[in-house]
């Protein structure tokens, strides 16, 4: 296992620091223009979305992405389903996957790397079997094992085994491959939905 190794605990957090902040600063105007077009496409729901997520160890941060659906309620207030609530701008943003640039500032800030397992919802902490809990033993990550192997087409259980693959083969070359392989699909636009969902569906303990 490489999980506490040199790489992981000392040099992927400067490269994080290093290629984050660049990323930022050539990512701004894409920033700038979603943050505009989202403006007018949310109907008023606003352009961020903060969410409390489980990082490393299970420690509970706010992960920040752009908001690619309104905010629209049905007769009875409640929310619509996601599909109806997608923009078309949303789903641009989504499908190029710009909706995730804002958490570059979680990743300066510490919270997150660039690769790791993605951070998942905080109701999901008491359902991961034990195995499954191990995707915690590394910071969360913008992409990851399971994301470049597929994104939201793969099962739960499918996504949890690669996370936990991850955990046990952090490296260098390791990322090196996430990242090539993340770019080929946000160029296809590739596997963005689950079968059925405008995203991916709940994890219940089960699937």
């Amino acid at each position: 296992m490489n999980k506490d190794g040199i790489y992981n605990r000392y040099v992927k957090r400067a490269l994080d620091l290093l290629l984050g902040g660049i990323a930022f600063v050539i990512a701004s105007p894409f920033l700038l223009l979603a943050m505009a077009l989202l403006k007018v496409a949310n109907k008023g729901a606003g352009v961020f979305f903060l969410q409390a997520r489980p990082g490393l160890h299970g420690k509970i941060f706010h992960i920040i992405k752009f908001k690619t659906m309104t905010d629209e309620r049905d007769v009875n207030g409640e929310l619509l389903p996601d599909e109806q609530r997608l923009t078309k701008v949303g789903r641009f943003i989504r499908s190029t996957s710009i909706d995730e640039l804002p958490q570059l500032f979680n990743v300066i800030k510490g919270d997150m790397s660039l690769i790791g397992p993605r951070p998942l919802l905080v109701e999901y902490l008491p359902l991961y079997s034990k195995e499954q809990a191990r995707r915690h033993d590394v910071r969360p990550g913008i992409s990851g094992w399971a994301q470049a192997h597929g994104r939201n087409a793969l099962s739960w259980q499918k996504k949890f085994e690669l996370d936990v693959w991850y955990v046990d083969h952090v490296s260098f070359w390791v990322d090196v491959q996430v990242i090539l392989l993340t770019i080929k699909s946000v160029l296809m636009r590739s596997d963005i939905s689950h079968e059925g969902e405008a995203t991916m569906s709940k994890f219940d303990g089960n699937n």
